[in-house]
Order: structure tokens, then sequence, then C-alpha cells
């Protein structure tokens, strides 16, 4: 006798390997599998996802806005074709069943004026406010706080469920045994500490306070690495040019594996301030890396200061370069190493992956 599987859309309109919400969606695809659920993927196209089930949906757009909002528009339309019977989304589309929040709200810094950002906006407030919504995965606290003090929701309906990291993947052993290739690469000396800024995103994960704090160092063995592609990259190359310390600051583009960029370096700088969790932090704990936090960044909350890292004020400059000197002299100790691993091991794929079938049971 055949059972009947629950069938649930996964909805993300592009693949970026660097992109958190790909990161999710790769780690938990199996454990629904497992569970017994049935998995498809609405995308515009599938060849990076190793998705078992994809459903193409690929309109026609010019610009972003309207890429953005022909994708919504045909997403609805094929799973109500389907008859899911559960969507789960990753971009803002009023009508699904459950979302996925860990970008800053549409009302952040990320869009602040002009037709893509009302368009943003007018999206969000649909989607939260639609009545078939049920569930929000919010990646963090205070992303949760956020929406529920911004938008007109029943707070029972937003679930905290951290982002999991692969913690085999990303192992202390990994980067033992890339280091020595991966510094001489950079070019940096033994003595020298790298601090590593992960994007995208340069401006709301405060890319310029850390090149600020890096120049008001005046230390010429702090290097700042930085790895991820932005819109602004240039302009924050420039700042680092007329703060003097360009020699010292490495701009490394996108990098689909991090492993060595981690392996390079020996802290994990992001002096944030949007309630999003970065993808990027635990990864870099992972393989033992303590972490400068902005202390209004979603992930500053898992962060136990003084024993895996610290926590800024993105605006006081002196003050985040006092920290950089302090991470300075931590790094001859490997127990903040050691405790940076331990605090990423409370959130491995498995438990991510738990959580989310835990939810999904008492939805369908």
């Amino acid at each position: 006798m055949s059972v009947t599987k629950t069938r649930i859309a996964i909805v993300r309109e592009r693949y970026d390997a660097r992109g958190s919400d790909e990161r999710f969606i790769a780690g938990v695809l199996p454990a629904l599998e497992a569970a017994g659920f049935e998995p498809t993927l609405i995308a515009r196209g599938g060849e990076d996802w190793r998705a078992r089930r994809l459903l193409k949906v690929d309109p026609p757009g010019l610009g972003r806005l309207w890429r953005e909002a022909s994708f919504a528009r045909a997403a609805r339309a094929a799973w109500r074709r389907q008859g899911f019977d559960l969507v789960h989304s990753h971009e803002r589309i009023p009508g699904c069943d459950v979302f996925r929040a860990n970008t800053p709200l549409a009302t952040s810094v990320r869009a602040s004026s002009g037709p893509y950002a009302s368009y943003l906006r007018k999206a969000e407030k649909e989607m939260f406010e639609h009545p078939r919504l049920r569930a929000v995965v919010c990646g963090s606290e205070r992303l949760r706080d956020a929406i529920r003090h911004g938008y007109r929701i029943p707070p029972e309906r937003l679930h905290l469920i951290y982002d999991g990291v692969d913690l085999e993947r990303f192992h202390p052993r990994e980067r033992e045994a890339r280091r020595g290739a991966a510094r001489a690469g950079l070019g940096v000396h033994p003595r020298d500490t790298v601090f590593v800024f992960v994007g995208p995103g340069f401006a709301e994960n405060g890319l310029g306070a850390a090149i600020d704090a890096l120049a008001a160092t005046g230390t010429r063995h702090l290097w700042l690495v930085v790895a991820g592609a932005d819109p602004d990259a240039e302009r924050f190359a420039a700042r680092a040019r007329r703060a003097g310390i360009a020699e010292r600051v490495r701009f490394l583009g996108a990098r689909e594996d991090l492993r060595p960029v981690y392996a390079a370096t020996d802290c994990l700088l992001l002096p944030a301030h949007s309630e999003a969790f970065p993808g990027g932090v635990l990864e870099a704990m992972a393989m033992g890396l303590p972490a400068i936090l902005g202390r209004r960044c979603g992930a500053a909350e898992i962060l136990r200061e003084g024993e895996d890292g610290w926590l800024c004020d993105p605006a006081d400059t002196l003050g985040l370069a006092h920290l950089l000197g302090e991470a300075d002299r931590a790094m001859r100790d490997d127990r903040m190493r050691a405790a940076a691993r331990a605090g990423a091991m409370r959130f491995g794929l498995e438990e991510t992956a738990r959580q989310l079938v835990e939810l999904y049971r008492t939805l369908v």
C-alpha cells in the first residue's frame, strides 16, 4: 500500500552559492526527504541545487524590480496549479504558508527609496499580513522582534530557527590543513593577525566601520580580508586607500568555498547593524575563528562575549579599534578558538532540520 507524502514547495528565485538561503535549503532538503516529505524547488533554474524535484519558473523581466515581480506572480500561479500541501517561500511573495526571514526588513537601509524600495515594502507588508501566512521562520531573535513590532502578525506565528552549519565541512582540521598555503597566497607573515569580513551586504554588515577601525589602530601587522561580491566594492576599496591601509585590505571577490579564507585568517569581523544573522558567522566559528560582531547583528545573540568573541558599536571607531587590538592579543591563546568551535557546535545542520520538520508537522 503506497503512502501519500506531504508535498512541500520551496520557493527561491535564483541560486547563489554564498547565499544563506541556499545553504539553508541545501542543508534541510535531505532531512525533509528522510522525514517523509516530498519537497519541490520552485526556481528560475536548478542546475546547481541538486534538488530531486524542480519546478522551473523563468518569466522574462527587465530590471530587478520587474524580474522579482514577474517571478513572484509566476511562482504563485505555479504552486496554485500544482496544489502543494505547503508552500515555504524564501522570497517576499504574498500567499505563501511559510516565509523564511533572515534578511533585513524592507524598511531598513537596504530599501530606502525609489520604485524597488516601494515594491519591497508593499510586498513585505502584504505577505506578513496575508491570511494564508501561518508561520515565519526567523533567523534571529532580533529579526523576530522587528517583524512583530513592524507588522500586524500574531506572535505565535513567529518561530525562531537559527541557520545550521555543516560541522564536518567547516572543521578546525580544515584550518590546520589549509592554513600554510592559504596565508602564503595572501602574502601575510606568521606574526600578522588577519581579520576576515564576509559579504555580500558590505554596507549593512559594517565594512566601512571595519576599515576605519583598522586604520585607527595604527598597527601594521593587522590585516583585513574581504570575501564576497558587492556593487559597492570599489567605493570601499577607495575608502581603504584614503585611510592609507590599502596594502593591508584585500578584496578577494566572491568565493564559492570559503574554507581556505577562514583557514588563512584569525578572527571574523562583522560590525553589522541589521537584525539578520549573517551566514558566515557560524561557518567561521565552526573552523575555530572567534568573532567581533555589531551589537544589533542577529548573530550577536549567540555570542558569549569575552569567550568566543566580542560585541561592538559600529559607530565607535576607537572602541572597535581597541577590540581589534584585544583580538590580536587573544590570538596567541588557543582557548578562544576552542570556544568558538564549541559555540558553533550548538547549531549543526541536523538541529536546524529537526526544528523545521517539527514545524512542518504542526502545519500539515
